[in-house]
């Protein structure tokens, strides 16, 4: 990789679903990811990330999902068991502090934060698509929760749409480390141009 694969005037870093109920001590689905967190140093990453791409010139673009509210699934035909799940625990309940961006990564002047996503695309139903174009992004780097769901949707929708796809291994996590060996060594390479660690990405950039 060389610094011109990551021009800033053509990157964009997707950081997806920075909220404290994943990311924060104390968050409804921090204790099932903090195994996988702690194990990769993913905050710590996350933070070197974010501050290398801004002090890059890269922008940012925060990937959020859905603010829970409790009747949100009541009149629909086709709810996954994961959507059901969420509902019921009120995952990102609107106007909680879990749905509270993580004190460390809340967007800042210049950065984009996109519509909420229902699922797990972030490209799905949000204006995700139409920022990127509008901001002359070909190429976008994925950060964030959870690697396989939210960030292997995006990531993969994201190549379908055309875009150069990086996936940075260590700055996402999962429930289990087999989900998160599936979506980096199994699953990523059927979508992603570059699977990098942080260390290899900071180099680059």
């Amino acid at each position: 990789m060389t610094t011109k694969l990551y021009a800033p005037e053509s990157t964009g870093l997707l950081f997806i679903d920075p909220y404290n109920d994943f990311l924060s001590e104390g968050g409804k689905l921090f204790p099932r990811l903090k195994g996988t967190i702690e194990a990769n140093n993913v905050l710590d990453h996350l933070r070197r990330i974010v501050a290398a791409a801004r002090g890059a010139g890269i922008r940012l673009f925060v990937v959020p999902h859905h603010k829970a509210e409790p009747n949100d699934f009541a009149t629909w035909k086709h709810p996954t068991p994961y959507q059901l799940g969420a509902a019921k625990m009120q995952i990102f309940e609107k106007g909680s502090w879990g749905a509270e961006w993580h004190p460390d990564f809340a967007p800042k002047d210049g950065d984009v934060v996109i519509k909420e996503h229902w699922a797990q695309n972030g490209f799905a139903n949000t204006d995700l698509d139409h920022q990127l174009k509008q901001h002359g992004i070909a190429r976008v780097i994925l950060i964030g929760m959870v690697a396989n769901t939210c960030v292997e949707s995006t990531g993969r929708y994201a190549m379908e749409l055309g875009y150069h796809v990086t996936l940075v291994t260590d700055a996402t996590a999962a429930f289990e480390p087999a989900m998160l060996h599936a979506a980096h060594v199994f699953n990523a390479p059927t979508f992603a141009h570059a699977i990098v660690t942080t260390a290899e990405l900071l180099a680059a950039l």
